[in-house]
């Protein structure tokens, strides 16, 4: 398994993230899979993922 220092939201600090193996099925095209878990407290990190553009409903004010 690969290991990653990246900042943990949930623990507060810097903390080692593991990938582990693919199981939905990112890898197929042989790209990397996105899904990291903190080794500490499992939170969940994505990454390399690009951003949606989210379209509009069209109202400007709440009734």
């Amino acid at each position: 398994m690969e290991f990653q220092l990246w900042h943990c939201s949930d623990c507060g600090d810097e903390r080692e993230f593991v990938q582990p193996t693919c199981t939905d099925g990112h890898t197929e095209d042989g790209g990397p899979c996105p899904d990291w878990a903190c080794v500490d407290c499992g939170a969940a990190l994505v990454t390399g993922v690009a951003p949606r553009t989210l379209v509009g409903s069209g109202l400007t004010h709440a009734a």
